[in-house]
């Protein structure tokens, strides 16, 4: 085949679907990424204590098994250094230009093909993957006064290590994921931290553990041994975690492990009462830690539930009264639901994929949207796991995308019928109504509307199997 691919972003899903070009013999491939270097989230975020929440032999390509890994759940270094092996390996890195950001891309219908248009100029490619993730873009809270603040402020997703937090003050705004894992390390050298949480949420135990030199070499020697351990943590998180999200059978189990953390890491009423959720667990994303609880019972830490009314000169101000601080972390996540933004993606006759997307993101699959003819998406709309591994998905959507390929070499361009896609939503719909996430509760899986525009709806399973093989009669063609 003699496509030109352009891919948009070097993280997983970007250099998933590189590996998979090269393992094709298609080398005519661009991958344009915006920041220095390739590794998307794990590149961004190094605030204190930054790791992920899935076990590591799962967090990975099924295709590059890693037998170093040094723990069950990884950090960002080790993440990271991850993704820039398997970009050295497959000699991706000619084929990668960094610090270029695609600003938009447009179908040219007279060539069919597409225009894309970048920082340093434009190019023309058969095939757009846009690989740029959900969690690249923070967001910042819609509070008053931010700029009036006189310390220093910072998200947390783009931390100020010129800063040293010993002995300061620090006010956090957020207290997710990202919260619990950098808190307990500021938390050790501040003199205060003051945490401002709107709502709580449930926090299960990391059952982490470092893998000692007999295990890992263990891996490494005997292939099966670790293929063995990532099909059991696979078929774990499918057997046990999906049905809490499907109010299955492990959904109470699930709220019990929670309240028994809560309560063995909490010993003060007060504040294990302001730590106790009021809605369905599994409703919001799930914190995995084991460091967070004991760090908010710290005596230079403080739990604030008051309302924020505005960020002051001094600190943040609630109805309470103003909390000094000499520093503000803002934990307040990121632009999750706005696919693709801020790229000015147009396809057929003129149309702008965010006016298409006006009423929340939707894609065939996840991958492939109706007048926007090859292009696809990793990690899109609905794609998003609650309980398992996202690198999962990717693998799905990049296999999928190569299926694409061949026909649209032989076939011209690859557009998914309108068709095709309602009956997708009406069966996105009905698996959607029977997940935990429509329990009332606000979380980044849903869009200003309240949509569910990032979650998928079933099991892993179901999604490997329906993205198996393209099904032309989905799809029209045209030279």
């Amino acid at each position: 085949m003699s496509l030109t691919v352009a891919i948009i972003g070097a993280g997983f899903g970007g250099l998933c679907m590189a590996i998979q070009l090269e393992k094709a013999g298609i080398r005519s491939y661009t991958i344009f990424e915006k920041g220095a270097d390739v590794g998307g989230t794990w590149r961004d975020n190094t605030y204190p204590g930054a790791g992920c929440d899935i076990p590591s032999h799962l967090y990975s390509f099924s295709f590059e098994k890693y037998s170093s890994w040094t723990r069950r759940y990884p950090g960002q270094p080790e993440i990271l250094d991850y993704l820039e092996t398997c970009a050295d390996k497959y000699g991706l890195r000619p084929r990668i230009r960094l610090n270029t950001e695609v600003t938009a891309a447009s179908f040219d219908e007279s060539l069919g093909r597409w225009r894309v248009r970048t920082t340093a100029g434009e190019e023309l490619f058969d095939v757009v993957v846009s690989a740029v993730g959900q969690l690249n873009r923070p967001r910042m809270p819609d509070i008053a006064g931010t700029s009036d603040f006189e310390g220093v402020s910072f998200h947390s997703a783009r931390w100020d290590h010129s800063q040293d937090l010993t002995g300061r003050r620090v006010a956090v705004i957020g207290n997710g994921s990202s919260a619990a894992q950098f808190i307990p390390r500021v938390a050790e050298v501040a003199g205060q931290v003051n945490v401002f949480q709107r709502t709580p949420n449930w926090v299960i135990p990391k059952m982490d553990a470092t893998f000692g030199g007999a295990l890992t070499t263990a891996f490494r020697r005997v292939p099966s041994l670790q293929r063995g351990y990532r099909e059991w943590t696979y078929r774990y998180t499918e057997g046990a975690l999906y049905p809490a999200l499907a109010g299955g059978w492990s959904t109470g189990l699930l709220r019990k492990i929670a309240l028994g953390h809560l309560h063995d890491q909490v010993p003060d009423p007060e504040l294990r009462a302001k730590l106790t959720p009021d809605y369905p667990i599994g409703c919001k994303r799930i914190v995995i830690d084991s460091a967070f609880y004991p760090a908010l019972t710290r005596p230079n830490v403080n739990v604030v539930t008051d309302r924020i009314t505005r960020i002051a000169p001094g600190g943040v101000e609630t109805a309470a009264g103003l909390h000094q601080a000499d520093v503000i972390v803002y934990a307040t996540g990121f632009h999750a639901s706005d696919f693709l933004a801020p790229m000015e993606i147009t396809g057929r006759e003129g149309r702008r994929l965010d006016e298409e997307w006006k009423d929340g993101a939707e894609a065939y699959l996840g991958i492939a949207v109706p007048r926007f003819p090859n292009l696809f998406m990793v990690y899109g709309p609905n794609t998003n796991l609650g309980h398992s591994s996202i690198v999962f998905m990717i693998e799905c959507q990049v296999g999928y995308i190569m299926g694409c390929l061949p026909y649209i070499a032989g076939r011209g361009s690859m557009e998914v019928r309108p068709e095709a896609m309602d009956t997708w939503r009406r069966s996105l719909d009905r698996a959607m109504g029977k997940m935990i996430w429509q329990a009332g509760c606000t979380s980044w899986y849903k869009n200003a509307a309240g949509r569910v525009t990032n979650n998928w709806p079933a099991a892993t399973t179901v999604y490997r199997r329906i993205t198996k093989e393209p099904r032309p009669g989905a799809f029209r063609f045209a030279r």
